[in-house]
């Protein structure tokens, strides 16, 4: 199992956190700047730091998000027969 990038680590880069979502570095700071990742500007300069339980959190609802818009499309996809339980199907594909 590959070791986890961000164990023991109290923040993470742009650049790790990027890494890890498959992201680019301008899209993580623009997820920070969204409030959607914790993160803080430390040093001097000034240097972007995120909190690696925010990116946890960033998947988490990211992952719940993907499983309730398939659920609607499953739902948009079937008859109101079919959900009633009554009637023929008219499209029984």
């Amino acid at each position: 199992m590959p070791e986890d990038p961000s164990a023991g680590v109290r923040v993470l880069t742009p650049a790790q956190v990027a890494e890890m979502l498959q992201l680019s570095v301008d899209e993580v700071v623009a997820l920070v700047l969204d409030g959607r990742l914790e993160g803080m500007r430390v040093g001097s300069p000034a240097q972007w730091r995120i909190v690696p339980q925010s990116v946890e959190a960033y998947l988490d609802d990211q992952t719940e998000e993907a499983r309730r818009m398939a659920l609607w499309r499953e739902s948009n996809a079937a008859s109101f027969p079919e959900l009633w339980g009554r009637g023929e199907v008219r499209r029984p594909d």
